[in-house]
């Protein structure tokens, strides 16, 4: 399998200890419900879809998604984290075919 392009975006772009940043990320992925049909050779498009979204601070959990087919091709996920120190942002994702990827972001507090 090859790895899937994602993408973690922290805003604002300055922040401090204490503030609040909103974590944002997308992943290349084509989220297929296994309920359309290939318009050339009219097969079923077999469902291939992210099933879980884990987001991390430094290994530990802060937010896990459950995902159905029914989100759009490439998706983006949004949550807020509260900056406690400088560590690391990991969001893990796992598809209904076993396939896993993962992206990580630096966190760096000024101030």
């Amino acid at each position: 399998m090859a790895e899937r392009k994602a993408m973690i975006k922290i805003k604002p772009k300055k922040y401090k200890v204490g503030d609040t940043v909103k974590v944002d990320f997308v992943v290349i992925h084509p989220m297929d419900t296994g309920m359309a049909t290939d318009k050339e050779t009219k097969k079923v498009i077999p469902a291939h879809y992210i099933n879980e979204v884990t987001f991390s601070f430094d290994g530990e959990p802060f937010t896990k998604m459950t995902i159905w087919e029914s989100v759009s091709k490439n998706p983006y996920f949004s949550v807020n984290y509260k900056v406690t120190k400088k560590g690391k942002i990991t969001v893990d994702f796992t598809d209904n075919l076993g396939e896993k990827g993962s992206k990580s972001k630096k966190l760096k507090p000024k101030g």
